[in-house]
């Protein structure tokens, strides 16, 4: 069930997996919910989940005002997440983000530790987007150089769209039929036509305008619950090492690598299959 809902001031747009009396896993999108797959999504509800994704602001049918120009902070997205959970549940939620997502997770988890109680977090680093500190590794810079070369789509395009996230998607090492799917279903849930605003929604560029200070890498010994960190092993943008040094920096962290995965969890059986134990394993029904 897809819906809306109204948390910290803003509206969320949300999707529901499973029975809604069960224990929350919310699924913070990086930016659209779509970040998350359903057969994950699918797999936490069987394992007696309620699994909420939902889009942070300016993407899906969240609030959507400038995504070139936010008027707010990481830290006001990460109480977003905060007010969500507990629009949701009475009791403290498994947190889960993915990519930017799993950026405001961890500030979530460190500024509104009430709220969470286990933590998930895919495919992603402990510094904001911008330049990396010097233990960790930065976007591998062939391939970064391949994806750039590529000429923009016209963003208004549906085709276009999608058949340019499948072509990042093979020089990233993801599935380019998985992506193209995606991307066509991001671009069908994307409000309005603005071309901007579906570019966007395709590629998180909102957090290239977001204030994401102060630092909260030096902060990440204070999460005290739960945490399972995933990466894909083959991933250029935010290499593995980046998932190692998360994990040996939030206390107890668990760390799952995916041997053939790259940015994305691949659909494939084994890996989804992986995920949902790992997150599941992390709290009791």
């Amino acid at each position: 069930m897809t819906t809306t809902i109204e948390a910290n001031g803003v509206t969320l747009g949300v999707e529901h997996f499973g029975d809604e009396a069960a224990p929350l896993v919310l699924c913070a999108g990086g930016t659209t919910m779509l970040s998350w797959p359903d057969a994950l999504c699918d797999a936490l509800a069987r394992g007696g989940r309620h699994v909420v994704r939902y889009d942070l602001r300016d993407a899906g049918a969240s609030t959507t005002v400038d995504p070139g120009a936010p008027g707010y902070t990481l830290r006001d997205v990460a109480a977003d997440a905060a007010a969500l959970a507990r629009e949701l549940d009475d009791r403290p939620a498994h947190l889960a983000g993915i990519g930017v997502g799993g950026m405001v997770a961890q500030v979530a988890a460190v500024d509104h530790p009430e709220a969470f109680a286990a933590l998930t977090l895919v495919g992603t680093r402990s510094v904001a987007p911008g330049p990396v500190d010097d233990d960790l590794p930065d976007h591998d810079a062939a391939t970064m150089g391949r994806l750039f070369a590529l000429p923009e789509p016209d963003w208004s395009d549906r085709d276009a769209v999608a058949e340019h996230a499948a072509r990042s998607a093979e020089i990233l090492g993801d599935d380019p039929a998985a992506a193209r799917a995606v991307a066509g279903r991001v671009w069908d849930r994307t409000p309005g036509t603005t071309p901007v605003v579906h570019a966007a929604n395709q590629q998180g560029m909102v957090f290239a305008a977001l204030d994401c200070t102060p630092r909260w890498r030096e902060r990440l010994a204070e999460i005290a619950v739960p945490t399972l960190v995933v990466h894909g092993r083959r991933d250029p943008f935010f290499p593995v090492g980046n998932a190692e040094a998360l994990a040996r920096e939030i206390r107890d962290a668990h760390l799952l690598v995916l041997d053939d995965a790259s940015t994305a969890i691949p659909d494939a059986d084994a890996d989804v299959g992986a995920v949902a134990a790992a997150m599941l394993a992390l709290t009791s029904a």
